[in-house]
C-alpha cells in the first residue's frame, strides 16, 4: 500500500489551488511539468525554395496579417481578402467620428472627444503572450501598462453592505486577515500536528501574522498594522495634523455572505497577472502596424461567398460590399482561411466531412462592451481611482477605468459594462444600442452616483450582432475540443484554418498569431517537399 503521508501530485495541486489560488497552482503545475510558458520560440524561419507558390488569405485580422507578413518574407505570392474597410478584424478601436452598423440595421456614430476611444474587442496583453509582444516590438508598436488590479477600485454586491461599494483593498485585506486568524487558531490548538512539524508550525504562525496583518495575539482587528493594508479612517498627515486612525475591518460572516471574495481572483489568474500592456493610442495600433507591412496585399470590402478547391489550387468567390451584384474570383495554390466560424459555417465550402463538422460544432461566446464618455474624470478627481477595474454583481459586471491620460482633467471614457458569456450578455445583445448605453448608465450610478449628472454619450458593441464575426470568440467545450480540434486545425487538401478559434487560447490575440504561425509552418513543409 502506498504511504498515505506522501501527497499525490494531483492532490497537491488541488491543495495549492484551494489555499493560494489558481495562479499559484499554475506555477506549481509548471514546476511539476504539467504546464508551460507560451509556445512561441522567436521569429519563424521558413527556409527553402517555395517555387513561386501563391497563397490566398481570407481575413486581415492579426492571424491573416501574420501569415501574410511571414509568407511574403519567405518568397510566396500573397493576397488578402478582407470584409471590412480597415485592417485588424476584432483588433479594433472606436473613436469620435467612427460609424458602424450592426445586424438589425442599428447604426452608431461615436461622439467621443478627440484622443478618447473604446477597445470593443481585445483590450489587454499579458506579459507571457510572447508572440504578440515580439510583433509589437518588431513593428514599433509602443506599449504602456494596463492596470488589471487597482486596490482603490470597488467591489460591489447588490445585497451586501446596503448596496454600497467597498474598496478592493479592504475586502482583500479583511478576507486575508480573517482566514489567517482562523489558520493561526487551528495551528495553536494543535490541529495541524499530524501534517506540520512543530518547527514549521512556528514558521507558519509568523507567516500568518505577517501575511494577514495579525496582532501579537494572532487576532485581526482595527489597528495601525491592519490599516496599512485595508486603509485608514484618518490617513497619516504632516506637521501638527491629528494622528492617523485605523479603519474597522469587516467581519468574516459579512465577507462570506457578501460573496465578494469571488472577485479576488480577478488579478491572480495567470491570464491576468501583472505586468499587462496596452498599445498607446488604442489596441488597433497593432492592426495598423501590421497593415503598414502588408497593406498593399489587402483587398478591402471583399465579402467571401464561396470557397472551392481541387488538387491543384483554391478558388474563392467574393463580392465588393459596395457593389455586391458582381461576383469576382481570386485563385491561388493554397488558402489560409481566418474567417470566424459562425460565418464560415454558412458558406459553400469544399472541405472534408470532419473539418466541416468541426467548423459547425464550435459556438461563439456572447459579449458586449459599452463605452461611456463623461464630462470629467470624476473617478480620479472624486475617488482617486486611476486605472484598474471595479467588479459588481449588477448586469454590467465590470467598470474599467482608462489607463491613459491620468490626472489631466477634462473628459474621459469608461468601459461602462463588459459582459462575457452568461445571461447578461444575451440580455444586452437583445437591446438596441441606445438601450444598452442607458442601462449601463442606470446600473453604473449605483456604484458611482456622479454618472447621471456627468454622462455625455456612449457606444455599445454586441458581438453577436457584428456582421464580420457573429460572435466574440470560439467557445470550446472539453468534449468539443477532444472531438473536433485536430480536425479543425489539420490542413484539408489545400485549405488551412487559422484564428483564435484554432488555438488553445480562444479570445486572445496570442492564440490567433500562434495558430497562423503553426498553419503556415505546416503548409510550408508541404510546399518545399513537393
Amino acid at each position: 500500500m502506498q504511504n498515505e503521508s506522501v501527497i499525490r501530485r494531483r492532490n497537491l495541486l488541488a491543495l495549492i489551488g484551494t489555499i493560494a489560488g489558481s495562479s499559484a497552482m499554475y506555477h506549481a503545475m509548471t514546476s511539476l511539468g504539467f504546464a508551460s510558458e507560451s509556445a512561441y520560440k522567436g521569429p519563424i524561419k521558413l527556409a527553402g525554395d517555395v517555387k513561386g507558390t501563391s497563397v490566398l488569405i481570407l481575413g486581415a485580422g492579426l492571424a491573416g496579417m501574420t501569415a501574410a507578413l511571414e509568407l511574403r518574407k519567405a518568397g510566396y505570392k500573397v493576397q488578402i481578402l478582407e470584409f471590412n474597410n480597415r485592417p485588424g478584424g476584432r483588433n479594433w478601436s472606436i473613436r469620435g467620428g467612427d460609424s458602424f452598423t450592426e445586424l438589425g440595421g442599428f447604426k452608431q456614430t461615436c461622439q467621443f472627444e478627440q484622443g478618447l476611444y473604446l477597445n470593443p474587442g481585445p483590450w489587454r496583453i499579458p506579459y507571457h503572450h510572447r508572440a504578440l509582444l515580439d510583433y509589437c516590438r518588431r513593428l514599433n508598436v509602443t506599449l504602456e501598462p494596463f492596470l488589471q488590479l487597482n486596490h482603490n477600485a470597488y467591489l460591489h454586491a447588490t445585497r451586501a453592505f446596503d448596496g454600497k461599494p467597498q474598496r478592493f483593498r479592504s475586502i482583500k485585506a479583511d478576507f486575508q486577515g480573517q482566514v489567517s486568524e482562523l489558520l493561526a487558531k487551528v495551528t495553536q490548538q494543535g490541529r495541524l500536528d499530524e501534517v506540520v512539524t512543530k518547527e514549521d508550525q512556528e514558521i507558519l504562525l509568523q507567516a500568518m501574522r505577517d501575511w494577514g496583518a495579525l496582532d501579537r495575539d494572532y487576532k485581526y482587528n482595527a489597528n495601525l498594522v491592519s490599516a496599512e493594508f485595508r486603509g485608514y479612517t484618518r490617513d497619516p498627515g504632516g506637521g501638527l495634523m491629528d494622528d492617523p486612525l485605523p479603519s474597522d475591518p469587516i467581519s468574516l460572516q459579512e465577507l462570506l455572505r457578501s460573496r465578494m471574495w469571488r472577485y479576488l481572483q480577478s488579478y491572480a489568474r495567470y491570464d491576468f497577472q501583472t505586468t499587462m500592456f496596452q498599445p498607446v493610442g488604442g489596441m488597433d495600433m497593432i492592426g495598423k502596424a501590421f497593415a503598414r507591412e502588408v497593406g498593399d496585399l489587402i483587398r478591402y470590402n471583399a465579402k467571401v461567398t464561396q470557397i472551392q478547391q481541387n488538387g491543384s489550387g483554391v478558388t474563392v468567390s467574393y463580392v465588393d460590399t459596395a457593389n455586391p451584384s458582381t461576383v469576382q474570383q481570386a485563385t491561388a495554390d493554397w488558402c489560409i482561411c481566418t474567417i470566424p466560424l459562425p460565418i464560415l459555417s454558412q458558406l459553400p465550402l469544399d472541405v472534408s466531412g470532419p473539418m466541416k463538422n468541426a467548423i459547425d460544432s464550435v459556438p461563439y461566446a456572447a459579449s458586449v462592451k459599452i463605452g461611456l464618455q463623461f464630462k470629467r474624470r470624476f473617478w480620479e478627481e472624486d475617488e482617486a481611482i486611476y486605472g484598474g477595474i471595479s467588479y459588481t454583481d449588477l448586469p454590467i459586471r465590470q467598470i474599467a477605468y482608462p489607463n491613459y491620460g491620468f490626472n489631466r482633467g477634462g473628459r474621459g471614457v469608461l468601459l461602462g459594462g463588459y459582459m462575457y458569456g452568461g445571461a447578461n450578455s444575451f440580455e444586452f445583445t437583445a437591446m438596441t444600442p441606445a438601450e444598452r448605453v442607458a442601462s449601463a448608465v442606470e446600473f453604473g450610478a449605483k456604484i458611482h452616483p456622479q454618472y447621471k449628472s456627468e454622462f455625455e454619450n456612449g457606444v455599445a458593441v454586441a458581438w453577436h450582432r457584428v456582421p464580420f464575426t457573429l460572435g466574440c470568440a470560439g467557445e470550446w467545450t472539453d468534449a468539443g475540443r477532444a472531438q473536433h480540434y485536430r480536425n479543425l486545425c489539420q490542413i484539408d487538401g489545400r485549405i488551412a484554418l487559422a484564428g483564435e478559434h484554432a488555438s488553445q487560447l480562444p479570445a486572445w490575440q496570442e492564440g490567433a498569431i500562434l495558430s497562423a504561425l503553426d498553419a503556415i509552418s505546416r503548409l510550408h513543409e508541404r510546399v518545399v517537399k513537393t
